[in-house]
């Protein structure tokens, strides 16, 4: 790959217009707003990854919030996911700030990539399979990329699900049902890397309490220590 290969592909994913539905949809939003952000520019775009492309560990979302994502053109910038998850992030050292409010705000990730599964603000939050898999080549793209990558944090079950179908697009995985998804479940994959599966940040498991922030903050604080585990490529057996 070229020296530019993830300006070139962001470049790519925000021109991307390969679901009609998620089109329609993301405009839509990014006209009629929410009353709280009238007065922002939405992004109304696809929304490429973010982070350190040097990064050992990745985080697979699901898709952009309407009126977060969508809005900033940032994953898990400016809604209540985010802000539940970059103080984590803060906290085990891959930011260097708590807060994310917009692309300008002076946020920097250390040995940390965020990507997603779809691209797109999505109604519901629930992309279609097809969707997901337009958004496919543009993830194997991006993770090919990722060079050092050693970890990956996948936050909810489509995220999860959309790391072990690249894998089988890969031809490195037959079928997934030795991978169950449960939060804090760990895998050692044939890819040499390690699979941590998550609750997703959303409203719905933090306000409830099925996802805590100290429960969260154990993952980043494994990935980390798994992270520094792999030698000369390859990631030691974990507990």
């Amino acid at each position: 790959m070229s020296a530019d290969w993830l300006s070139q592909l962001n470049r790519d994913i925000i021109a991307c217009k390969k679901c009609p539905r998620l089109v329609a949809y993301r405009e839509q939003i990014a006209r009629e707003k929410r009353r709280a952000y009238l007065g922002w520019d939405y992004w109304g775009k696809p929304v490429p990854g973010f982070g350190d492309r040097n990064a050992r560990v990745l985080i697979m979302g699901l898709a952009p919030g309407a009126h977060g994502s969508n809005r900033t053109g940032r994953p898990f910038t400016g809604d209540a996911s985010g802000n539940f998850m970059y103080p984590v992030l803060y906290e085990t050292g891959f930011a260097n700030q708590a807060a994310a409010t917009d692309r300008d705000d002076g946020l920097q990730l250390r040995d940390l990539y965020i990507t997603a599964a779809a691209r797109c603000a999505p109604p519901d939050n629930k992309p279609l399979p097809e969707e997901l898999a337009n958004c496919a080549p543009y993830l194997d793209l991006e993770i090919a990329g990722l060079k050092r990558l050693r970890v990956v944090v996948a936050l909810g079950k489509i995220g999860f699900e959309a790391y072990l179908n690249h894998l089988k697009r890969r031809g490195l995985l037959k079928n997934k049902a030795a991978y169950m998804f449960a939060h804090g479940a760990k895998y050692d994959l044939p890819d040499g890397r390690v699979l941590l599966a998550s609750y997703h940040p959303s409203n719905q498991n933090t306000q409830t309490g099925k996802l805590t922030r100290k429960m969260f903050a154990e993952i980043f604080k494994r990935a980390a220590e798994l992270a520094d585990k792999s030698i000369d490529g390859a990631v030691r057996a974990g507990p």
